[in-house]
């Protein structure tokens, strides 16, 4: 017959359903459980069957208790101290200042290549996983960048944000009877486009690659009013001069631009080579 196993009394039957049922850890919570169980006179088969714990694992927590009291209850795992990292911290502050420019190879940063510095710093082999591991760690993640035009000029860019509610005043003191609206348009080729890779950036901070953007087939010309969120659209086969001139009068003409009207278009100049910051133009009246 099975034999009983001899619980200590260092806490009562009540105190330690109570530390049982309390207990924030869920490693504690079971062995205090397992103890209670005891306490109350269950057979060590019978606490195996209710905690689906081996024999053997509550007979050493029943020793451990009888010898320790509820301290020897704890998860012994949480004072391991762990296997020391491969990288220091001043290794790990090395390797986000030179994260922050480009690779030897002149690619992207990636998990092996980070792998394969470290194993140069640590003099032993460092699997491609723990690349990946430390460039998370040291507060990277992979993002689209943002594409820019090659041609994109930040200075004009800001002037033109300056100047353009100064533009917007002088057309109302020109047209003061006229409504006058703020519209933006761009064009936006539909096939295929460049792949932007994702690249290991900080958090909170997009990056942005210089790009060249070839376009083919056919085009969406689409306007748009920011303050009421009206659009046009049209479809085109190419993005010209002329071809703009028409996208222009469809657009005067679904507007209703006149003199009760006066539209300020703003443009970006990407398409026709002018150089890719923006201008305002000035949409007057509908072309018949």
């Amino acid at each position: 017959m099975p034999k009983y196993v001899r619980i200590a009394a260092h806490l009562s039957v009540n105190e330690l359903e109570n530390r049982y049922r309390k207990a924030a850890d869920p490693i504690e919570r079971s062995h205090f459980h397992i103890i209670w169980l005891l306490a109350q006179g269950k057979r060590v088969r019978e606490v195996s069957e209710a905690t689906s714990y081996c024999a053997n694992w509550i007979r050493i927590l029943a020793r451990r208790y009888n010898q320790d009291g509820p301290q020897g209850l704890q998860d012994l795992r949480h004072q391991n101290a762990g296997a020391s990292p491969p990288l220091s911290k001043e290794q790990q502050v090395q390797l986000q200042r030179m994260l922050e420019g480009g690779p030897p190879d002149g690619g992207l940063w990636t998990g092996p290549k980070v792998a394969y510095w470290m194993d140069g710093q640590t003099g032993r082999k460092i699997h491609p996983q723990r690349g990946w591991d430390y460039l998370k760690r040291v507060g990277l993640t992979l993002l689209i960048p943002r594409p820019r035009h090659y041609k994109a000029d930040k200075d004009k860019q800001e002037a033109f944000k300056k100047e353009l509610p100064q533009h917007i005043k002088q057309i109302q003191r020109e047209h003061p009877q006229a409504q006058v609206e703020l519209w933006c348009m761009d064009e936006h080729r539909i096939g295929l486009k460049p792949v932007l890779r994702r690249v290991w950036a900080q958090k909170g901070c997009r990056p942005i690659v210089r790009v060249q953007q070839r376009y083919e087939w056919l085009y969406v010309y689409g306007f748009a009013d920011p303050a009421s969120g009206r659009t046009e659209w049209l479809l085109l086969p190419m993005v010209n001069i002329d071809v703009f001139s028409i996208a222009l009068a469809h657009f005067a003409r679904a507007v209703s631009a006149g003199k009760s009207k006066q539209i300020i278009l703003v443009l970006d100049q990407a398409g026709g080579g002018l150089g890719a910051h923006p201008e305002r133009t000035h949409v007057r009246q509908a072309h018949p």
